[in-house]
């Protein structure tokens, strides 16, 4: 056999086998074992239930109009897998070399910055769920709005104070020695004589 018709029966091989493609989702699956999903390619054929294949500790259910890079197995369009996505209206854009975000299309986002971490909420609660405590090791924990805690507070050094501090209970020191108690005995109090009590009740 010569050269030139082994080219010939490599390249008639290779033709009957499509390599990668481009593709652009239209549907997805999450409750199934491996995500499947549903696209559109680039020669206008519909993708049914291909395989969505994502890294381990990282799964992503992409939107519709999400790209798409599409492996057809053993050439075959119908045995596709998808091994790669992008959406270009979500995406944050800019990063700095070095930087890595995850992101979505709330506009959530947490985001590797070269100076430091950042969480976006994208305007809706953030909830730590399932964990016996949480511990922030840090010199300091800074907040700009309200702190509201169901429970105690324990603290192991001294409260500082700003402005006012209001209590809608009763407040004790070491001893148990409450305000109520201490209001109750200065209002109660005479003077040397025994019959002036104060001027001013606490």
């Amino acid at each position: 056999m010569s050269p030139e018709m082994l080219r010939r029966m490599i390249n008639r091989a290779m033709a009957s086998e499509r390599p990668p493609f481009r593709a652009v989702l239209t549907a997805i699956n999450t409750k199934t074992p491996i995500t499947l999903i549903q696209a559109d390619g680039v020669a206008g054929e519909q993708l049914q239930d291909n395989e969505l294949m994502q890294h381990y500790g990282y799964t992503s259910a992409p939107p519709a109009g999400t790209q798409a890079v599409v492996i057809p197995l053993g050439g075959k369009t119908a045995h596709g897998i998808i091994i790669a996505t992008e959406h270009t209206s979500y995406r944050l854009k800019a990063l700095k070399t070095g930087e890595v975000a995850i992101y979505d299309d709330l506009g959530q986002s947490v985001h590797l910055t070269r100076t430091g971490i950042v969480i976006n909420g994208g305007g809706l609660p953030v909830t730590i769920k399932n964990t016996p405590s949480v511990t922030a090791d840090t010199p300091q924990f800074h907040m700009t709005g309200d702190l509201t805690v169901d429970g105690d507070i324990h603290a192991q050094k001294n409260v500082l104070v700003a402005v006012n501090l209001t209590a809608q209970g009763d407040i004790a020191d070491h001893g148990n020695k409450t305000m109520t108690a201490m209001r109750t005995a200065y209002n109660g109090h005479h003077n040397g004589s025994g019959t002036t009590a104060p001027d001013a009740q606490m």
